[in-house]
């Protein structure tokens, strides 16, 4: 039936329901001999006329035509009553004008006929569905872990959507108050120690975790329960994914591994952020990147004037585009540059002519043993990149400069951590002698970023295994895209020069449990996907660190974030050595390179080039 069609025909059964109330109530109550003794022409029509009226006027203030009434609940029905008593009243208030009297008991049974009827007229197609229309035999049971809103609004979606494979079964919740209680006709079962035997008494064969504030220990925990049944396990959209519109509350999608090893999100100061952002020109760097993009997503939440999506790969930026146009394209211009930040004059032309007031610098080579291979293109890009960008960021009076770094700029043994420790040096003598507020911000691997270690589990997974792990007590710091974004963000509105932030990353994760953890959300058991150490690559370190013993500063600036003393070189010792980079053999370049970024022979090294 089209919207008219609905319309209509609820305005049509309204108005018989109206009419049939208020006479029925007249006939009821009032002799006849009253009724014909002009009763009818001075009180009965007139209060029909009004109360149909009235009727569609609050039946339109209220949206009684406009609401879906198979899922119609106690919001509903209170739209009813508003709706008819204010009807009632209105009548009530003519009767005396017209006869300086009530007709008290007429008017009561009118407005319970009339809530009575129009609810019953609401309320008939969900009655028939819930009592006679019954679940497909075939739709797999479902146990839904949340008793609370969110796990009673998904099981009213699976009831009431016919053609739902799933249909719930029960609720696990820990609150024993619920326990062995009814919502919606469906049972509490228990709590979620008890998953396992309920699972199997009850031929469940998915399991819906419906609690969108769960914290990721609570998860960790609920998830390992599950685990322990043959069911397959889904999740409901973290609370952090609703709020920032990324997905709807009731999407119910596969447990993720960044919802097991994610950490509590960090909490941004939304008031600091806007007032940095809002109406205001941003660019980032390598937009089109894991952490370039999500920048980008974060940042036109809070609507600058114009956004430029700077990076070299023509695909990626496209994307990300395009994304973001139908997104916010009616309120933000959205300008995508291909350019590469080594050339030097195209960098400083983009700063030039859009003179942003915020840069956020994510464009950088960071894969560790691509880069053993490659120095001379990690220099290129991550150094004299840097450079380009942080420098025209100076020249053109841009307000904040952040960049984007890495935890493997700690005592680097690697090219890639060599470089990016000479870019935060970088940055951080411009802050010396610049009014641009530049800051570097440090974080660990980012989980689902491209290059990290989970698509290519995934990969391996899906080829039947295995699935290759340097070594078998290797731990990374690990947070999720988003999070890393938003540090990028919330550190831009902290920086006051030549800061290296750094996040409390928690406890370190073995990547041995992050594969066997992957291996289980894949549906597979360690006997069937097994698990190889290959031994570590040339650069990498069994154990990551965010700041050496001389940078640790105690006092956290932000919850969460934490400022190292990270000190760079001078920038005569800086400028001199970068000069030289570029006509180095290999074998010399990786020598300076991790020589002067963990900050010895640096002297040494000066006298020599010197010399030579």
């Amino acid at each position: 039936m089209t919207y008219k069609k609905r319309i209509a025909s609820l305005v049509l059964v309204d108005s018989l329901i109206v009419i049939l109330s208020i006479f029925i109530s007249f006939y009821m109550l009032l002799p006849f001999g009253e009724l014909y003794d002009g009763q009818i022409s001075t009180v009965l029509i007139p209060s029909s006329i009004v109360l149909l009226l009235s009727h569609h006027f609050f039946a339109y203030r209220y949206k009684l035509y406009k609401r879906v009434w198979q899922y119609s609940s106690v919001s509903e029905l209170l739209g009813i009553i508003k709706a008819v008593s204010f009807s009632i009243i209105i009548v009530a208030v003519l009767q005396l004008a017209l006869t300086g009297s009530l007709y008290t008991r007429t008017l009561v049974i009118t407005w319970m006929m009339h809530i009575l009827l129009i609810g019953g007229s609401r309320f008939a197609w969900r009655m028939y569905r819930d009592t006679y229309i019954k679940p497909d035999p075939d739709r797999k049971r479902a146990l839904i872990i949340g008793a609370g809103a969110a796990g009673t609004t998904v099981a009213r979606e699976l009831k009431q959507k016919l053609n739902s494979e799933l249909y719930p079964i029960g609720f696990i919740d820990d609150d024993f108050t619920k326990h062995h209680l009814e919502i919606m006709n469906i049972p509490v079962l228990g709590g979620v120690d008890q998953i396992e035997e309920i699972v199997k008494e009850n031929r469940v064969e998915h399991i819906i975790i419906a609690i969108p504030s769960l914290s990721r220990n609570e998860i960790q925990r609920i998830y390992a329960e599950c685990a322990k049944t043959s069911a397959e396990t889904k999740i409901l959209p973290l609370l952090e994914d609703i709020m920032t519109g990324k997905v709807e509350v009731n999407e119910i999608r596969e447990v993720q591994v960044e919802d097991l090893l994610g950490r509590e999100p960090v909490e941004l100061d939304l008031e600091i952020i806007s007032n940095n952002l809002e109406d205001k020109t941003i660019l980032v760097t390598g937009a089109g990147g894991s952490i370039g993009s999500e920048i980008c997503r974060q940042v036109s939440r809070f609507k600058p004037k114009k956004l430029i999506l700077l990076g070299h790969g023509e695909n990626s930026i496209y994307m990300i585009d395009m994304e973001l146009r139908k997104k916010f394209g009616e309120i933000i211009e959205i300008i995508p540059i291909i350019a590469d930040v080594q050339h030097r004059e195209r960098i400083f032309e983009v700063v030039e002519e859009y003179k942003p007031s915020v840069i956020y610098h994510a464009a950088a080579h960071k894969h560790v043993p691509l880069m053993e291979y490659n120095p001379s293109e990690a220099v290129k890009n991550n150094i004299y990149g840097t450079k380009n960008i942080a420098e025209a960021a100076h020249e053109f009076g841009v307000e904040n400069f952040v960049m984007v770094s890495t935890d493997k700029a700690v005592n680097p043994p690697n090219v890639m951590g060599a470089t990016k420790r000479f870019a935060e040096m970088i940055v951080q003598n411009l802050a010396k002698e610049s009014n641009t507020k530049f800051a570097a911000v440090r974080f660990g691997n980012v989980l689902g970023s491209r290059g990290s270690v989970i698509p290519l589990f995934k990969k391996q997974i899906e080829a039947g295994g295995p699935v290759t792990i340097t070594d078998p007590e290797m731990t990374r710091y690990f947070m999720t895209i988003p999070e890393a974004s938003r540090l990028v963000i919330q550190a831009g509105t902290l920086a006051e020069g030549g800061e290296v932030f750094v996040l409390d990353m928690g406890e370190p994760v073995k990547i041995v449990d992050l594969a066997k953890n992957l291996i289980r959300l894949s549906g597979y058991t360690e006997a069937e996907i097994k698990i190889k150490y290959s031994g570590i690559r040339p650069g990498e370190k069994l154990f990551e660190e965010l700041l050496n013993e001389d940078e640790i500063q105690s006092e956290k600036v932000f919850p969460k974030i934490y400022v190292g003393k990270a000190m760079p070189l001078s920038k005569y010792e800086l400028d001199f050595i970068i000069s030289d980079l570029a006509g180095m053999c290999r074998e010399e370049m990786v020598r300076t390179l991790i020589s002067v970024a963990n900050r010895k022979v640096v002297g040494d090294l000066i006298i020599g080039q010197r010399s030579s």
